[in-house]
This record gives C-alpha cells, structure tokens and sequence, in this order.
C-alpha cells in the first residue's frame, strides 16, 4: 500500500488516500486505487467515499499527475492535476497541486478548469513567478501528450485497466 498526499503551495496539506503501488520507474509511479477507498479532503475538513476504481500515474519529472477512472475494462474519465513533480519517499507519494486541471468525464471533450483557482490562489499563497510559468508550461505539455496520444493517454496499459477493472 502506498499512501498519497495532495498538497498546496507550499506545503499545506489538501487532500490524501490510498492506494496500491503496481509500478515504479524513475520517471513514474503507477497506483492502483480501488473503489470504496476513502479521501481525506483537508481543505474541505471531509472524508469522501470513492466509489470508483482508478489508475493513477505520478511523475518525478513532468509537472502533473493523471488519474484514469476504470470499469469493465474500459477508461471512462481522465482526471489530470498541474502539479510539481511528485516525491516517493518510502511508501508515502506527496505532490503539490497547482490548481489548474485537465479534465475528460464520460462522453465529454477535454477541458481545462479551475483556471479561476489557480489566479485566485497564486495571489492568497504567493506564488513566485516562476512557478505560475512552470504550471503553465506543464499545462501545454500535457495538452501536447493528450492530443498526441503519448504515455500514458496511448492506452499501453489497457490491460492492466482490463485485469483490474474486471475483478
């Protein structure tokens, strides 16, 4: 088990859950989260019931993160945090998000959102102008790998979606 921590800039705690390690690379962390798990939601003071299977990618070098919900073998929604790279340091993964997502629900294009956060929040936690360029540019790096169909949106995986997925 592995345990993951959502942060805000700088290191203030958001979110958290947990989830099962299938794959460590020195570029990524691969997760598997089953359904029914529970999200600890720090700035909201709640605890959440996920009831989905997802797998999820963290990466030490590229700026976000990518969660894939799963079900009979098949991805039905993508949900991808702007973020600074994530740090394994044992069985425990944190990462800082920088509000601004890429989304794809069911039956949907993709989009980005919570743009309004992330101009609110660079202001309320002082974000440098550095790291405002970092999201930004992580932002169109993922756009690129999106439409483009790289790793991990090529679907190279789609058998460990299908093993886990199916029971």
């Amino acid at each position: 088990m592995i345990h993951m921590k959502s942060m805000k800039y700088p290191d203030i705690p958001h979110y958290e859950w947990k989830g099962r390690l299938l794959r460590k690379t020195p570029e990524y962390a691969m997760v598997l989260c089953e359904s029914g798990r529970e999200l600890k939601h720090h700035t909201k003071n709640t605890t959440f019931t996920i009831d989905a299977t997802s797998l999820e990618y963290f990466f030490f070098k590229e700026g976000y993160t990518v969660a894939m919900e799963i079900e009979e073998g098949k991805i039905l929604s993508y949900y991808c945090n702007i973020a600074m790279p994530s740090v394994l340091n044992g069985n425990q993964l944190r990462f800082v998000d920088l509000d601004l997502d890429v989304v794809k629900r069911r039956n949907e294009d993709w989009m980005v959102v919570d743009e309004d956060e992330f101009e609110v929040n660079s202001v309320k936690y002082g974000y440098p102008a550095e790291l405002k360029e970092y999201a930004l540019r992580s932002l169109y790096l993922l756009q690129n790998k999106i439409s483009d169909n790289l790793f991990p949106f090529d679907e190279n995986d789609l058998e460990l979606v299908r093993k886990y997925s199916m029971g």
